[in-house]
């Protein structure tokens, strides 16, 4: 959350003359709602289902970036099915930096949404320190404070 995963997917993609797709646009496409109104109509685990189920129709995909929710990693055996399916890359972002980002972001998060910038970071500390045993899993980490496009494209390439 909050680490740059969309922008640099977008970055990546214009770079190899790939195709982008982002699951959370993806996902609102097939349920006809923003995720933002599934998270105030309907309970984590069930978007936590669905969100696995819209990962598995990219399996076709060829030649694209795919860039995921943060949560994505961490549910559903995703990120297993991830490393069989494609090459995986962790954007690593502090805790502190991923708040700073949010907190000034346009984008509203549903369940980080009506947190004072206290609670934000103690939210995202938490998250961040159960999530990161998936993340680590990725086949290549990059830090995203300061992102190399060009170091990133060609551990890609070498992969």
């Amino acid at each position: 959350m909050g680490a740059g995963k969309t922008t640099a997917a977008k970055r990546i993609a214009n770079r190899l003359g790939w195709e982008v797709a982002d699951t959370d646009d993806l996902f609102e496409e097939k349920y006809r709602i923003s995720i933002h109104d599934f998270f105030n109509k309907y309970d984590e685990p069930l978007f936590r289902k669905l969100e696995s189920e819209v990962l598995k129709t990219t399996e076709n995909m060829e030649n694209t970036v795919i860039s995921t929710g943060g949560g994505l990693a961490c549910h559903c055996d995703n990120m297993a099915w991830m490393k069989t399916h494609g090459l995986t890359v962790f954007m690593r972002i502090s805790p502190e930096a991923a708040a700073d980002r949010i907190l000034h972001s346009k984008r509203k998060r549903p369940l980080t949404e009506n947190k004072t910038e206290e609670e934000l970071a103690e939210y995202i500390r938490h998250h961040y320190a159960e999530r990161l045993p998936f993340y680590e899993q990725a086949d290549i980490t990059v830090k995203s404070e300061d992102f190399d496009l060009d170091s990133l494209i060609k551990l890609i390439e070498n992969e």
